[in-house]
């Protein structure tokens, strides 16, 4: 039953009446430990009997004694399984049908039903009532040229919406709500080079992916900062400009513009930790071919001592999952493997901006030829 209640409730599946099976015992168990056994058949017997319920015997010869034991226990009906469990499914059957007879009646032409009862199960009042109200405006009235943000529904907010398209598409039968797509992602820049700066040249900038742009000078190295301050803040540099990475979320931006990818000195500088060289994987995979600096064994012993071992809430890091990081270089991935060590009993995580940002800049004034 537990996992076909939802089409039981909408008579979906014909289960009912059941017979549980109650485990038969081999012959020599049951000549062995009789006496058990015989106690196991007078306790079924009196719970059937207080609950109503059928027992189905079977004749075993045991011992050269002929002995009639339950089989099978008859369950006849949904209310009746019901009752046999606890209070938490009582009220998940109750709340069940009260959401299928609400569905049925506003949503009549759903075939599925079942299964959106499924995928309601663990919904609030408020979320449930939210589910019908949305899909009810979708039904009477078009999104076309709104963000999910502009929807004019009560109570709704577009995350909530962002996470409850596929159901609210199931209820109007529909495979298009109408809603703008989410707007393509955004770089955020900082020209670092001084004589455009004195010029008069601005100094922050963005790009948006898939419209054309070009930086007012061909760069001849790009630093991606995993974080923000670290880009925004880095020191001037020669026809060099400073990226925010963006963490995770940055990699494809950065691939979609030929003025990073194609960079003669391509740089990543993130934060010592799991993530941080995860990120950096993730750009390489993504056609962005970084080069690191202060992201190995050597900076990390220099600037341990500014490492952290909770997170921004407090709570101590824990263990993070080694995963196969295919695109990590050496240096880098005998720093990743201890960092995911769990045996390892130094901090696992030093931010990037804990070094001077003078160090960032004759780190990367260093670098003998061209990145990655």
């Amino acid at each position: 039953m537990t996992g076909n209640w939802h089409n039981e409730i909408t008579s979906q599946a014909a289960t009912w009446p059941h017979n549980f099976p109650l485990g038969a015992a081999t012959k020599p168990d049951l000549e062995t430990n009789f006496g058990s056994f015989q106690q196991q058949v007078f306790q079924w017997r009196d719970w059937a009997d207080d609950k109503g319920l059928a027992l189905t015997f079977a004749i075993r010869h045991v011992s050269g004694t002929v002995q009639s034991i339950p089989t099978h226990l008859t369950v006849p009906d949904l209310d009746t399984a019901v009752s046999l469990l606890d209070t938490q499914w009582k009220h998940r059957i109750q709340r069940g049908r009260a959401h299928a007879k609400q569905l049925a009646a506003s949503f009549p032409q759903v075939a599925d039903l079942g299964k959106i009862l499924r995928a309601v199960d663990g919904y609030s009042d408020t979320d449930f009532d939210l589910l019908c109200s949305s899909a009810e405006w979708f039904m009477h009235n078009t999104a076309s040229g709104l963000t999910p943000r502009q929807v004019p529904i009560e109570g709704l907010h577009a995350k909530w919406l962002d996470s409850h398209q596929a159901l609210l598409k199931t209820l109007t039968g529909t495979d298009d709500l109408g809603l703008l797509s989410r707007h393509p992602q955004r770089l955020h820049f900082t020209y670092l080079d001084s004589e455009y700066r004195a010029a008069g040249g601005r100094t922050h900038d963005s790009a948006t992916v898939g419209d054309p742009m070009a930086p007012p000078y061909c760069p001849e190295t790009v630093i991606i900062s995993e974080n923000k301050d670290t880009a925004i803040h880095f020191p001037s540099l020669r026809k060099a400009i400073s990226v925010e990475g963006a963490g995770f979320g940055g990699a494809g931006a950065c691939a979609s513009f030929g003025w990073i990818t194609s960079c003669q000195h391509l740089i990543y500088w993130g934060d010592m930790d799991a993530s941080g060289f995860e990120i950096v994987d993730l750009f390489r995979r993504s056609g962005v071919p970084v080069s690191t600096i202060l992201m190995d064994l050597d900076a990390y012993q220099t600037y341990e001592r500014f490492g952290s071992a909770t997170d921004s809430r407090g709570n101590p890091l824990t263990v993070s999952v080694r995963k196969n990081l295919r695109c990590l270089t050496g240096p880098e991935r005998a720093l990743y493997e201890q960092l995911t060590d769990p045996d390892w009993a130094r901090v696992r995580r030093v931010e990037q901006e804990r070094i001077p940002l003078v160090v960032a800049l004759a780190a990367v004034q260093s670098r003998p030829g061209p990145a990655m």
